[in-house]
């Protein structure tokens, strides 16, 4: 935006003072609408439930006006029971009490609160607007909300954690991810626990009564522990705000945005989601691409994206080599990364050669793309390979496709498991020791074309394979194609501060 002048205008944050480490990392919190009884199913027993299974190590206060005991602990009939004062709330009560138990909660001394019951504004009705409107004049007394019907706050330092989510990872990472959604953010974490990708902190702010999109991202963004936001938005309640925040923020790390509600139809299914309205495909392609942010076109990508993010160095990867067993392979990412603007370079002669050395032959090729011939090729002429590839001053970042899967043939011949077979532990070892020796970065592909119930054991063979290589820091996508979508959104973010 800019004055009568033509210079940039100067935006003040307005955003109420907020108490985010008492949000985030809370000692005491309170939980309302917890039942008694172990085998309680309710959104307050599940939550708190899950919390304990976290290993939450501050202290629990369930509240229910019945009383009883939950997990060992007294259920205080209300708030004003509770004996210290609380740094936080969650809160699962029925819509119409909401606004009462928020109050309580204030007064009880909460920086904030996340609600999770529904029957807000999401209905579009008269009775749950006015609730809303409820929450958001006790909000403004003093206490910042999460919510209404969301899923809540996850933060794995803290074991602050979604509904339902009693397993996801506990390891702190890098990424700060925001949604509207809470089925979208819960299965996010589910997805970034196998990926290999970790979460500073995660917020389901579902209506968005009082915290949401732009004020959460402001925070994320001078945020030190997260180094990569990704974003889940339906709709957004002050475009400008929002643009500049998300300017401001990719300016200092990378913004990923997933915008859902782009068609006639999705917009629909948005107002009925969270009362938000979805918005011009048009105008949300230009304003991310002007912010400098990364749009994703659905959740696979997005999770796709982030990893890359998450895992690879901070740059961009304009030249790749490209080693995999099948002249198909080679062909295939000729024309991905042609599509994406990637280079793969042949590579001289006397690199060729010295290649050439730790290939089978006949059949294989030492040019880049580097054709292995065959899918049985050992770990340790891998290695070579790599290693040599490398020296190439012009190559940023390797890629190797593995086709484990045929390991399974071999297995049954032998009449041994695929697992005792396929050498994925010493070859995600291997690419490991290439990464430290010439400081550039490996990508694994592992397709697994055999998915029917007769190959369970490939399965579970590239299921451990996957995990071999995140714990070795190795990002690994399931397609080619995937991989090189993902690295040429990282080009674009990098390649676009260079200019």
């Amino acid at each position: 935006m800019f004055d009568r002048a033509g210079n940039t205008k100067i935006h003040k944050r307005n955003y109420p003072a907020t108490d985010y480490e008492r949000l985030f990392y809370p000692r005491k919190v309170a939980i309302l609408g917890v039942s008694s009884g172990e085998n309680s199913i309710g959104f307050g027993a599940g939550i708190l439930k899950s919390i304990l299974a976290m290993g939450f190590e501050g202290k629990i206060f369930p509240v229910n006006p019945k009383g009883g005991q939950i997990a060992g602990l007294n259920i205080y009939k209300s708030v004003e029971d509770i004996p210290e004062d609380i740094d936080f709330a969650i809160v699962s009560v029925a819509a119409r009490f909401v606004p009462e138990a928020l109050e309580a909660c204030r007064k009880k001394g909460a920086a904030g609160a996340e609600i999770l019951s529904s029957g807000f504004s999401e209905l579009g009705t008269p009775e749950g607007q006015a609730l809303e409107k409820q929450i958001q004049e006790v909000a403004a007394k003093g206490i910042r909300v999460v919510g209404p019907n969301c899923f809540g706050i996850y933060c794995p330092r803290s074991a602050l954690t979604l509904l339902p989510g009693p397993d996801l990872s506990r390891e702190s990472g890098p990424v700060g991810f925001l949604a509207q959604s809470g089925g979208m953010s819960i299965d996010f974490a589910h997805a970034a626990k196998w990926m290999g990708v970790r979460f500073s902190k995660m917020v389901s702010f579902g209506n968005g009564a009082d915290l949401r999109e732009a004020e959460l991202l402001h925070h994320l963004a001078g945020d030190p522990e997260t180094k990569v936001i990704t974003m889940y938005i339906e709709g957004i309640k002050d475009g400008e705000a929002f643009f500049r925040e998300m300017k401001a923020a990719a300016s200092q790390k990378p913004v990923i945005i997933y915008k859902g509600g782009l068609s006639r139809a999705g917009a629909r299914a948005v107002a009925s989601h969270t009362a938000s309205m979805g918005g011009s495909r048009v105008i949300w392609q230009s304003m991310i691409r002007q912010a400098g942010a990364i749009q994703v076109a659905d959740s696979e990508e997005m999770a796709q994206v982030t990893m890359a993010f998450s895992m690879l160095p901070q740059k961009s990867f304009r030249n790749i080599t490209v080693i995999g067993g099948g002249g198909a392979i080679g062909v295939t990412a000729c024309d991905l990364a042609e599509t994406h603007g990637i280079e793969i370079p042949s590579l001289s002669a006397e690199l060729q050669e010295r290649i050439g050395n730790h290939l089978p032959k006949p059949g294989s090729s030492a040019t880049n793309p580097i054709d292995v011939a065959n899918p049985f090729v050992g770990p340790q002429p891998l290695r070579e390979i790599l290693l040599a590839a490398a020296e190439d001053p012009r190559i940023d970042l390797q890629m190797i496709v593995s086709l484990l899967f045929h390991y399974q043939g071999l297995a049954q011949a032998m009449n041994l498991s695929v697992n005792t077979v396929t050498p994925f532990r010493e070859l995600a070892q291997a690419v490991r020791d290439v990464v430290d020796r010439t400081g550039k970065p490996v990508i694994a592909v592992l397709p697994n074309v055999k998915r029917g119930l007769e190959s369970m054991d490939v399965t579970e063979m590239m299921a451990m394979a996957r995990q071999e290589y995140v714990n070795c820091g190795i990002p690994v996508f399931d397609e080619m194609h995937d991989a090189i979508r993902a690295v040429a959104r990282v080009n674009t973010y990098y390649g676009g501060r260079k200019k």
